[in-house]
């Protein structure tokens, strides 16, 4: 059987980003977006939701990134899934989230001033 682990995402960043560098020297940024969603119930009331998504991204892109986007500012995301788990320290439950890896990315507006 086909496996397809694809996720496209357009929203706006809930924080600046914040670019750091790992052990083995790579960089990346982590992004949290706000994703929205309207629609009208089955009695006429208009309903709203939110999606909270972490995202990352590595690399030049990562830098990229960093440089041009701040809080507030819409994005569009390319990528794929991934299922981080570890281990709580002060209780020892087994903890997991679900993220998104960044593969591409298309700025949504114009720098504001550029």
């Amino acid at each position: 059987m086909a496996n397809l682990n694809k996720v496209m995402l357009m929203g706006n960043l809930t924080r600046d980003p914040e670019l750091r560098q790992v052990g083995t020297g790579a960089k990346c940024v982590e992004l949290g977006l706000a994703i929205n969603r309207t629609w009208t119930d089955d009695s006429g009331q208009r309903q709203e939701e939110t999606a909270f998504v972490d995202v990352t991204f590595w690399g030049r892109q990562a830098e990229t990134l960093n440089q041009y986007l701040a809080k507030g500012r819409p994005l569009f995301v390319e990528g794929r899934l991934r299922l981080d788990t570890w281990q709580d320290r002060e209780t020892g439950q087994n903890r997991s989230r679900l993220k998104v890896v960044g593969e591409s990315f298309q700025f949504i507006d114009r720098k504001p001033g550029g």
